[in-house]
């Protein structure tokens, strides 16, 4: 053993200051070792090179065989040069503004093919400038003028009473947030196959409603599926046993959606979702998945059926919730799109997905106000049918007229509330709860645990929860599977 050392730096003397110096940089270079091995060894054989050299100089003057001195200098030579070979090297200016001037060529290029194809949608090269301009939300907003190419064109799905939303951005990409109702499932088949489309890159199921997921299980067995977001949260319905099969035939699995995750829609696009900030809810609703989507100077809001527990959430986060377009939460119900959410919005377009003449009454006529007096400009499905939005980045287009500003009317006021006129009688199979039509009151739900639970007029959940079905009488209710609220 003390052979070796005498061929090591710092241990070839009995002088004690230095081992102890050459102890502490042994460990050092060590240490270096594990971060980057190139550079640790260029340390390492620092000290054995540079006493070699003075070996050999002085090596008429010692007993040291030749050998001795030229074995530790050819490997420290050895190991200095293997070192220095593989340490990162930092670009130089010249190398950095070669590449950028062959991106700006490049793109000059391409510049110049798309204004011959299409002048309209030509944008030059150009020297990013920063103005303050006034948006069409009525604020001053610091906006960044560099050039865009291409269009985002998003799709509001006419799929009466649920909500369907498809994506197409200007790379190429595609997003399906929805699928609506089960009845729905192949026209949105159809919808999206009449563009098409062959892939989904991402798709997206708000939150376990049949509404929102009933078409779900067609669009995975039609299409080819990249990413798929669902909120963890689990329902014993047929409808979110259907969707789970189909994403296992298909080898598919299901990724956890919530706050803060981004998602790949393409570097020209910003996708982040925004909701849910929680992992546990009474209303299933408050689950649903909530996409903030920016291309540009433009944005879009989808809700799904964020009530406003969830809206508050995003509110105290202190979100930028600012978007151009807002795919207004839970068909237009009164149990969303809250006013101070809706101020932090601050929309100028709003989109309503219901169904014509649906039993809820969606629009209701609190949500229909707000937007009314904000002086919002409202598209509806109901009223306008398939709604797209095209997007070039500073500009926003619609291929339809807006709609206008009427509420929903139905014998239920909504899916939250009965009407004042409402009764009930009794009956052989006992109380019988109907409104001014003869539509059934009571309403079942199923919870986020996956129970089915009943709940009468004037209990004190009536109005925060939503009816998957409706019934007239406990027994019919009960008959059904559903339980009444402990």
């Amino acid at each position: 053993m003390g052979n070796i050392f005498q061929y090591i730096p710092g241990f070839r003397s009995n002088i004690k200051w230095k081992k102890i110096i050459a102890s502490i940089y042994y460990i050092i270079t060590l240490l270096m070792l594990f971060s980057s091995w190139s550079v640790g060894l260029v340390f390492l054989s620092c000290p054995f090179f540079i006493f070699s050299i003075i070996d050999l100089i002085t090596h008429k003057k010692s007993t040291k065989p030749l050998f001795k001195v030229l074995l530790p200098l050819g490997m420290s030579l050895v190991m200095m040069v293997i070192g220095f070979a593989n340490t990162p090297q930092t670009p130089s200016n010249n190398a950095i503004n070669t590449k950028t001037e062959t991106a700006v060529q490049v793109n000059k290029q391409t510049d110049n093919a798309t204004k011959t194809s299409d002048e309209k949608t030509t944008t030059n090269i150009q020297n990013t400038t920063t103005n303050i301009t006034k948006t069409d939300n009525n604020e001053i907003t610091k906006q960044n003028n560099t050039s865009i190419s291409g269009t985002l064109k998003v799709h509001f799905i006419n799929v009466g009473q649920g909500d369907s939303e498809f994506i197409q951005t200007p790379s190429g990409k595609t997003m399906l947030i929805d699928a609506g109702t089960n009845e729905a499932g192949n026209s949105v088949v159809s919808y999206l196959k009449s563009l098409g489309i062959s892939r989904i890159d991402i798709l997206v199921g708000t939150h376990p409603h049949e509404d929102h997921i009933g078409g779900m299980d067609n669009v995975i067995k039609n299409f080819d599926i990249g990413q798929f977001y669902m909120p963890k949260v689990t329902t014993t319905t047929k409808t979110f046993e259907d969707v789970l099969k189909a994403a296992k035939s298909k080898g598919l699995s299901i990724i956890t959606a919530k706050a803060g995750i981004i998602l790949d829609l393409g570097s020209d696009i910003k996708a982040e979702m925004l909701a849910p900030n929680g992992t546990k809810y009474d209303d299933l609703n408050n689950y649903s998945v909530v996409i903030k989507l920016t291309y540009g100077n433009t944005s879009f809001l989808f809700t799904g059926d964020a009530s406003a527990q969830s809206e508050e959430e995003m509110l105290n986060k202190g979100y930028d919730l600012k978007a151009n377009v807002l795919k207004v939460g839970h068909h237009g119900s009164s149990s969303a799109i809250t006013l101070p959410f809706l101020q932090a919005v601050n929309p100028k377009y709003a989109v309503i997905s219901c169904g014509k003449n649906n039993d809820y009454g969606h629009p209701h006529k609190e949500t229909m106000d707000k937007l009314k007096n904000a002086g919002i400009i409202v598209y509806r499905t109901d009223e306008c049918g398939t709604i797209v939005a095209t997007s070039d980045g500073n500009n926003i287009s619609f291929n339809v007229k807006p709609g206008d500003y009427n509420y929903g009317s139905s014998g239920k006021t909504s899916d939250n509330t009965y009407n004042s006129s409402s009764s009930y009688v009794s009956g052989n199979s006992g109380k019988v709860y109907v409104d001014a039509n003869g539509h059934g009151l009571i309403k079942g739900n199923i919870n986020s645990k996956g129970e089915k639970i009943y709940h009468l007029p004037g209990d004190p959940w009536y109005d925060r929860t939503k009816a998957e079905a409706w019934f007239k009488t406990e027994a019919e209710a009960q008959a059904a599977g559903y339980r009444p609220v402990k």
